[in-house]
């Protein structure tokens, strides 16, 4: 895409947030939710900043729209992508609009002191790997290579435990545990996604499957 069409794309993603997150909450005096807006759109930006001086080719591969990745991972993330937008109503909806749940102060401290390690492992990981797509695909027009430094030496796949991670700690953050359901069935998605994704890897990227003999777990170690 061009950089308008880029730019119009995240100002769009953007808009679409803001309705989704302060429509069902029926007000914009929600505190929690602004400083989470600010907050995730000034990492954001600064990481496509990074990327854009020193990964270009990995803001290319995750800004374009790829039609070679697997089917079963189109079919994964659309999902994905009806989850989160119902994960961030019902936030809305609980937190602010019904008030469902009764979370302090504290705990929603803490969901933005969890937050921020956890999504910046997952940023440590896109950093780390130049491979690190928005889609399952073996990127041979890029010369697809594993990754075995950062935090790719402990765990294979360490860019989605930082996602995981993040989807427990938002809602906490912003004051809804009914909206801690919807995260746990995000968290079951990327398992699977996790799942395919590495079974593919180590069928088709050259190298993975010596790497996987190295790097014995997935996400949690000692456990997958």
């Amino acid at each position: 895409m061009s950089k308008i069409q880029t730019a119009l794309r995240a100002a769009l993603t953007a808009l679409l947030f803001l309705a989704f997150l302060f429509v069902p909450a029926g007000t914009l005096n929600w505190p929690e939710a602004w400083i989470f807006v600010l907050l995730y759109f000034a990492l954001v930006t600064w990481l496509m900043l990074w990327l854009k001086k020193k990964s270009p080719g990995l803001l290319r591969e995750r800004t374009a729209r790829r039609k070679d990745c697997k089917g079963w991972d189109k079919t994964i993330i659309t999902v994905y992508t009806l989850v989160i937008v119902a994960l961030v109503v019902v936030t809305g909806l609980d937190a602010k609009r019904f008030g469902w749940s009764e979370v302090p102060s504290y705990v929603k401290v803490l969901g933005f002191l969890g937050y921020l390690p956890a999504i910046g492992f997952a940023f440590w990981a896109m950093l780390e790997n130049a491979y690190a797509s928005n889609v399952v695909r073996i990127q041979e027009d890029r010369g697809h290579e594993v990754c075995t430094t950062g935090p790719y030496l402990f765990i294979r796949h360490p860019m989605y435990v930082g996602v995981i991670f993040s989807l427990i700690f938002i809602p906490l953050s912003l004051g809804s545990y009914y909206a801690l359901i919807l995260s746990g069935l995000a968290i079951v998605l990327f398992i699977l996604r996790t799942m395919l994704e590495d079974k593919t890897l180590q069928n088709e990227l050259p190298g993975y499957k010596e790497y996987a003999e190295k790097v014995r777990y997935r996400l949690f170690p000692g456990i997958w």
